[in-house]
C-alpha cells in the first residue's frame, strides 16, 4: 500500500471536502429536521461513484463502495443541535466563513466534519484500489443522534439488517483514536403530594418540598466521597476495588460516573395552592460496573425516595419522536456504557494506519494542538452512537473523527481543514491494515450491554 499517494489523493481533495462541508453547514439539520442535508450527501456520493446511495425508512442515508459479503462501516450523524442564543456567535451560524485553517458553523466539529471525511475516504479507496476482496465498505450519515444516540443503528441493525465486521465513529477527537466511552441514562423521579389552599399549607401535602429532599440526596451522590462516615456513597465510589472489584481500573480509564437534574415540573391548582406533584429529569452519566437496573435502585434507594416511597415513582424515559420520514421507532432512554481492548483487530487497524501514514502521536493544524498533547489511543468524554453499534449489540466499533470535543454544541463552532484531510486519509488505508485473522470474540473489556426492549439483542 503506498501511503504517500493516499495521503497525496486526500490533500487534493480538500477544496471538494471543504465545498461539501460548507453546503452541509448551510443546511439548518436539528434531529428529525434532516432531510435536506441527508439529500444533500446522496448527492455527493452519486457524485463521487458510490456503487449504491440510498435513504432508508429512518432517513439515515447508506453509501456502498464495494461488492463483497463482509461490510466495514464508516458512521457519521448528519443531525445536529440548535444555535442557542444568537447573541453568542460572531458569525452566521449557518453560513459562516472559511480561513486557511478552519472552517465555521454548526455541525462542523459535531459531527458533519465526519461523514465527509468518510465519503471522501471511501473515494480515496475506490480510487486507489483499496477495499479488500470480500469486502464493502458502508459510509452511514446517520439521523437523530442528538436526540437519541444509537437509535439509528438500533434501525440500521434491527431492521435494515446489517452488521458489519467493525464500525468507525467519525465523532470528533481530537487526533485521537477512541476506544470506548461512558454510558447514560435519562431518568425521570415523580413525586406525588395533595393540593390545598395556600394560605393553610398544613393541610396539604407539598410535592416541591419533598423533591427538595431528594434533590439534596442526588446532588450528595454526585459530590459525596465513598467513606464509611457517608451515609449517601458518592459515585466516586465505582474507582474503588472496594465497591467495584471488577471493573475499578475500567472506570478510572472512563472516568467516574455522574448524576444532575437537568429539568423540574410541578403541577398545581394556582399560585395559591399547595403543588400535589413534582417531577425532574435526572442526567445519568454511566461509567464501567453501573448498569440499567443499579442506577435506577441507587435512586429508589436514596434516604429520601425511601422516606417518600409510597409517593415516589423513578423510571426510565421513552423516546418516541418521529423521524423526518415520519418513521416512529420507540426506545427507551438508555445508552449503554462500553470499553474495547487496546488490542483488539479493529482498533489496531487504525493505530497501524495511523503510526505508517502520521506516525505513533497526534497531529493537527498548530491551532489545534493545545488540546492533542494526549495518548493517541483514548477515550471520548460525550456519547455516540457507539452505544448501539457496541454497547447494545456488540459489534465492534472504535472512533477516529475531524475536529474537537470541546466544539461540540458550543457557539462558535469550528473545524480545521487540515483534519478533514487527516481523516480521509486515515479512513481509506484502515480496511488493509484490518487482519481478521486476528479478531475475536472477546474485544470488548467492558459492555453494559443487554436492555429487555424489544429493539435489543435476545
Amino acid at each position: 500500500m503506498d501511503y504517500t499517494k493516499i495521503k497525496e489523493a486526500a490533500q487534493g481533495y480538500l477544496p471538494a471536502m471543504t465545498k461539501f462541508l460548507r453546503d452541509l453547514i448551510a443546511i439548518p439539520s436539528e434531529s428529525c429536521e434532516e432531510e435536506g442535508v441527508v439529500k444533500r450527501t446522496i448527492q455527493e456520493m452519486e457524485a463521487l461513484g458510490f456503487d449504491k446511495a440510498e435513504i432508508d425508512p429512518e432517513g439515515n442515508a447508506l453509501g456502498w463502495m464495494g461488492t463483497g459479503e463482509k461490510i466495514i462501516a464508516f458512521d457519521g450523524h448528519i443531525d445536529t443541535v440548535g444555535i442557542g442564543n444568537l447573541a453568542n456567535w460572531e458569525h452566521d451560524p449557518y453560513q459562516g466563513y472559511e480561513t486557511d485553517d478552519i472552517i465555521y458553523g454548526r455541525g462542523g466539529s459535531d459531527q458533519e466534519g465526519g461523514v465527509v471525511s468518510a465519503v471522501y475516504g471511501a473515494k480515496i479507496m475506490k480510487d486507489l484500489d483499496l477495499i479488500p476482496d470480500g469486502y464493502k465498505i458502508l459510509v452511514v450519515a446517520s439521523v437523530q443522534e442528538e436526540d437519541c444516540d444509537g437509535l439509528c443503528w438500533q434501525y440500521i441493525h434491527k431492521e435494515d439488517g446489517i452488521t458489519p465486521e467493525f464500525v468507525v465513529s467519525t465523532e470528533p477527537t481530537d487526533g485521537g483514536i477512541y476506544r470506548g466511552h461512558r454510558g447514560r441514562m435519562e431518568i425521570r423521579v415523580d413525586v406525588h403530594g395533595v393540593s390545598c389552599h395556600g394560605s393553610a399549607p398544613e393541610r396539604g401535602d407539598n410535592a416541591i418540598y419533598k423533591m427538595a429532599d431528594i434533590l439534596q440526596d442526588v446532588r450528595a451522590l454526585n459530590e459525596n466521597s465513598a467513606t464509611d462516615a457517608d451515609e449517601i456513597k458518592g459515585l466516586v465510589k465505582m474507582l474503588d476495588p472496594k465497591y467495584n472489584p471488577e471493573h475499578y481500573e475500567d472506570a478510572r480509564f472512563l472516568g467516574r460516573g455522574t448524576i444532575t437534574a437537568s429539568q423540574i415540573f410541578y403541577t398545581s391548582p394556582s399560585r395559591c395552592a399547595v403543588a400535589d406533584s413534582c417531577a425532574v429529569s435526572l442526567d445519568r452519566r454511566m461509567t464501567a460496573g453501573e448498569t440499567w437496573d443499579s442506577c435506577l435502585e441507587e435512586i429508589r434507594n436514596l434516604p429520601a425516595c425511601k422516606k417518600y416511597a409510597k409517593d415516589v415513582k423513578v423510571s426510565m424515559y421513552m423516546y418516541d419522536r418521529p423521524a423526518w420520514t415520519g418513521l416512529t421507532y420507540e426506545t427507551e432512554c438508555y445508552f449503554p456504557t462500553w470499553i474495547n481492548k487496546e488490542t483488539a483487530a479493529h482498533v489496531q487497524a487504525l493505530a497501524d494506519a495511523h503510526k505508517a501514514l502520521f506516525g505513533e502521536e497526534r497531529i493537527g493544524s498548530p491551532t489545534a494542538m493545545d488540546k492533542r498533547h494526549r495518548p493517541l489511543i483514548d477515550k471520548w468524554t460525550f456519547s455516540t452512537n457507539g452505544v448501539s453499534i457496541q454497547g447494545r449489540y456488540g459489534i465492534p466499533c472504535v472512533g477516529f473523527g475531524p475536529g474537537a470535543e470541546s466544539q461540540a454544541h458550543a457557539p462558535n463552532e469550528i473545524t480545521w481543514k487540515q483534519d478533514l484531510v487527516t481523516c480521509a486519509a486515515l479512513y481509506a488505508a484502515v480496511p488493509m491494515n484490518y487482519h481478521p485473522e486476528n479478531a475475536s470474540g472477546d474485544v470488548t473489556v467492558y459492555r453494559a450491554g443487554k436492555t429487555d426492549t424489544k429493539y435489543a439483542n435476545d
